[in-house]
């Protein structure tokens, strides 16, 4: 028998048993062969990019999932599990285990003296063509795909003789030649000799590496009583034991494909749509081309663009284009809406006998009710059947595709962050996993305005990685300037390999941009008759005058939303309003994104109640909300009357759309009948800022809205906007969207800020830039494949946390305790997940002030109890003590007394 018969592979935890390092390879190359049958969709998509048999990709692939283990044939590795048999390899205690096996695994093949060297002088070898150049680099991008199977690349320049002894190296290459033998036949050989395969191979190693973490993760699921270290035939363990084993544990983590339900119309998807909008008739009417395709929807806010890309994503897996999707939003919350929604649709488009799971990817995901019941319902195999009359189906999910956020992707159907799939294409440990879950599926990114440079830079390196890997993306957006919607096309095109369209500015609006297409790559439609309307939009420059405003909007009995651009200006309304005698204070609410998770919750849910869809004329009758941005996204609200102060005119269209959303009655009743028109008095938007002036000083903003500049830097575009909406007193859309949102972004526009502004709009511009630059080189470098190398310029690969997907303001996480005898408990005790129901974000120097507000004792019992509660270990925390308790009312709002500063954006 071979020397690779003294190596073990696992050992049993505090115990004796232990499974062979052969046998446990060979494990996880069975994962592979089954996740990797040439009969499956994922095997067709990666053998053509290849160039290759969907058969002789298997092979290949399971060769080398058999060598992703060999840095655990160094008797350093060995020598870290002691005592279990007499027949193993004895420790060498002259040589230390100071590199991890993965990293071991691509020494033993590529170091001086390694496998690649015996290779090259064994005439005989089973690769006789191994010795061309082109032969040796696809080998290598090879091996550090699979032994970089701990989510990071391998480290190259390891010196061989550091880690492994001779005997080491002599079963390594036993055991290689034993493989080939196997897997290895003459026709697979001739893709050694295509010059270009190498470049194809790195660009589809980001999936094959998330392949391999797959299957290492699978394929080391069996069990210490199913261990085996007997010697037996690699032949006879592949076939009897490995194979057997390989399809058990896929069929348990349940990654097989639903079948894909045909797309029949759009009232079978959605049975509440009975006369869809414009844009989605054309998401059902156009003509879609063959393979991977991006879409751009611009329409007016409530035109129902959800709906029409979910059509268009059923169409083009109907098609056979993707087996699921992905919809990506901006923030937990609204990623958390649209989970609830989507649960109720999304298994429409899977066939009725299909139980496809889904997803929610984001950190504080086990916080959402919605959430945790799908997972107790695929823990319960209960999943009713539903007819396809039904609104309501269950969403269902794996436990074990939900046990982490790195597994998420790989649900058919996932809902989460952007943030989740940015770090694709980031140098964070397992983001190759991250690849493997993209593959096949349609992106559907919201909310696409919504992103700063940074991120919007990110957003155009993943689309770059999607397009290259045959993916196909629908974004959809209120308003795009010209050129975002450029920046997103060309880096949608460079991925596919193919010339951009050029595009030409145009007052289109709703827009439609798709490539490739039959027809021309833009398209205008029409958008919603409800959404048709005019704005008067009224300018107020003191806050005397909005609470005027707000007065008498209450006392006709109507409702009202005042957005503040920061949290610090819309505590200091609130407190205003509350001292107003007008205004019955069990009527005013305050929502912003500082509370506790336990009240933040409570506050949305309030806030959906009084000013939704479904919400009473006698529940919204004199009411007022101060907001920050929250409510501007994805969140089905309608006022009376919106208030707004300054900001940027995109953000201000999307603030817009939250007044008159609904048509109702003079009193605030929905009405829900077939044609009907609003009966309130023509929408009025209030736009609050300090007075217009052709002529403005340096300080035009600061003095007035000095939160508001620190937020919004770009006071030229903020100018341009009040400029615009000054002169129009009004606003229609959608037909002045377009030449709106070009009035404050184009070239043109930029050049005629006043010379008084223009120094703090290059500031910003140039901060703009920065930190495009910081994400262009934090993104991972696509076309030198999955590598080291690839991460040159960021520094390297980290954890997942410490790479970021945004830059923000510097927070301090705080959980909130309250005195428990002589210990402490949380703020929201008897909740579920009650640490985390008690954080809030606290902005570092509100923190600093408030930590010293707490006496010395308190402070060392609080360092005491972190010690003993690991939850909240790397979390500061706050008493609620007697004395300390008014801390978090006025940081919140709940307090009359005036503090916090405005610069504490939201």
């Amino acid at each position: 028998m071979g020397l690779y018969y003294r190596y073990w592979g696992k050992a049993e935890k505090d115990g004796s048993r232990y499974h062979l390092l052969p046998y446990h390879c060979l494990d996880v190359a069975a994962v592979g062969w089954v996740l990797l049958d040439p009969e499956k969709p994922l095997c067709w998509r990666l053998a053509k990019q290849l160039g290759m048999a969907p058969v002789h990709l298997q092979r290949w692939v399971v060769f080398f999932l058999c060598l992703h283990d060999i840095g655990k044939f160094a008797v350093v590795f060995q020598g870290q599990v002691t005592g279990l048999s007499d027949d193993l390899i004895k420790p060498n205690v002259r040589k230390r285990y100071d590199e991890r096996h993965d990293s071991l695994g691509y020494c033993l093949w590529k170091a001086e003296g390694g496998l690649r060297d015996r290779l090259e002088m064994e005439d005989s070898c089973f690769l006789s063509s191994f010795n061309s150049r082109h032969s040796k680099l696809t080998f290598d991008v090879w091996m550090q795909i699979v032994t970089g199977h701990h989510g990071i690349p391998p480290k190259p320049d390891l010196y061989l003789t550091n880690y492994f002894d001779p005997q080491d190296m002599e079963a390594a290459w036993q055991y290689l030649l034993e493989l080939s033998r196997m897997f290895i036949n003459d026709e697979m050989l001739d893709v050694l000799a295509d010059k270009a395969f190498c470049n194809r191979l790195k660009s589809s190693s980001w999936v094959l590496a998330g392949l391999v973490v797959l299957a290492d993760w699978l394929g080391s699921s069996r069990q210490p009583g199913a261990f085996c270290h007997q010697e037996i035939l690699l032949d006879e363990y592949w076939q009897n034991n490995a194979l057997l084993f390989a399809k058990m544990a896929v069929e348990q983590a349940q990654l097989a494909p639903s079948r894909i339900a045909p797309y029949l119309n759009i009232q079978n998807l959605f049975a509440f749509i009975s006369t869809p909008t414009p844009l989605q008739q054309w998401a059902e009417k156009v003509e879609l081309v063959s393979g991977n395709q991006l879409f751009i929807l611009e329409d007016v806010t409530g035109a129902g663009k959800t709906e029409a890309a979910l059509i268009l994503a059923h169409r083009l897996m109907a098609n056979g284009f993707a087996d699921g999707l992905y919809v990506a939003l901006p923030t937990m919350a609204t990623s958390n809406a649209m989970y609830e929604r989507l649960g109720e649709v999304y298994r429409k488009l899977y066939a009725d006998d299909a139980l496809p799971s889904l997803v929610l990817a984001h950190g504080a995901r086990h916080l959402s009710e919605a959430f945790r019941k799908s997972l107790a319902l695929s823990e319960a195999g209960e999943s009713r059947k539903y007819d396809r009359d039904e609104e309501t189906i269950e969403a269902v999910c794996s436990a074990w595709l939900a046990d982490s956020r790195k597994k998420a992707l790989l649900a058919e159907v996932g809902v989460g962050t952007l943030d989740q799939v940015l770090l694709a294409v980031l140098p964070a440990r397992h983001q190759s996993l991250r690849c493997l879950g993209l593959a096949r599926k349609i992106l559907i990114i919201d909310e696409v305005h919504a992103y700063d440079p940074y991120m919007n830079r990110l957003l155009q390196s993943l689309l770059e990685y999607h397009a290259a890997q045959g993916g196909s993306v629908i974004m959809l957006s209120a308003t795009l300037p010209f050129s975002m919607r450029t920046a997103y096309l060309n880096a949608y095109c460079r991925g596919t390999g193919t010339d951009a369209p050029v595009l030409k500015e145009t007052e289109l609006y709703p827009l439609v941009t798709h490539f490739p297409s039959r027809c021309q790559a833009e398209t205008g439609v029409s958008t919603r008759q409800e959404v048709e309307r005019t704005v008067s939009v009224v300018l107020l420059d003191t806050v005397g005058n909005v609470l005027e405003r707000i007065r008498q909007t209450v006392e006709q009995g109507q409702c009202v939303c005042w957005v503040r651009n920061t949290v610090g200006d819309a505590v200091k309304a609130y407190r205003l309003l509350a001292t107003q005698e007008w205004l019955d204070t069990k009527r005013l609410l305050l929502f912003h994104s500082r509370f506790a998770m336990i009240d933040r919750q409570r506050i949305e849910l309030e806030t959906l109640s009084l000013f939704g869809k479904e919400s009473t004329a006698e529940m919204r009758r004199g009411r007022v909300l101060i907001a920050t941005q929250v409510v501007e996204q994805s969140l089905d609200l309608d006022f009376d009357l919106m208030i707004s102060d300054l900001a940027p005119i995109d953000l201000l269209i999307q603030r817009m759309g939250r007044e008159h959303r609904h048509v109702r009655d003079a009193d605030g009743t929905r009405l829900k009948y077939e044609g009907a028109i609003d009966k309130r008095e023509a929408p009025v938007f209030c736009l609050y800022g300090p007075a217009a002036n052709e002529a403005p000083a340096e300080n035009w903003l600061k003095a007035t809205l000095p939160g508001t500049q620190a937020v919004y830097q770009n006071v030229g575009q903020l100018w341009l906007t009040q400029q615009l909406l000054a002169k129009a007193g009004k606003l229609s859309m959608p037909g002045d969207a377009r030449n709106l949102i070009e009035g404050v972004y184009s070239d043109d526009a930029q050049a005629t800020i006043p010379v008084s502004l223009q120094k703090l709009s290059d500031k910003a511009e140039a901060e703009a830039c920065a930190k495009s630059g910081i994400a262009r080189m934090n993104a991972l470098k696509r076309t030198k494949g999955y590598s080291l190398e690839s991460a040159e310029d960021s520094g390297g690969w980290e954890e997942e946390t410490k790479i970021p997907t945004r830059l923000g303001d510097d927070t301090v996480r705080v959980a909130l305790v309250l005195p428990d005898g002589e210990t402490w408990r949380p703020y929201a005790d008897g909740s579920n997940f009650a640490w985390d129901m008690s954080v809030l974000s606290v902005p570092q120097n509100s923190w600093i002030r408030a930590k010293g507000m707490i006496p010395a004792e308190i402070q060392g019992a609080l360092e005491k109890f972190k010690e003993e509660v690991k939850a909240i270990k790397w979390i500061e925390l706050f008493p609620l003590t007697t004395e300390l308790s008014s801390w978090y009312d006025r940081l919140m709002g709940w307090g009359i007394q005036q503090e916090e500063s405005a610069d504490e954006s939201d």
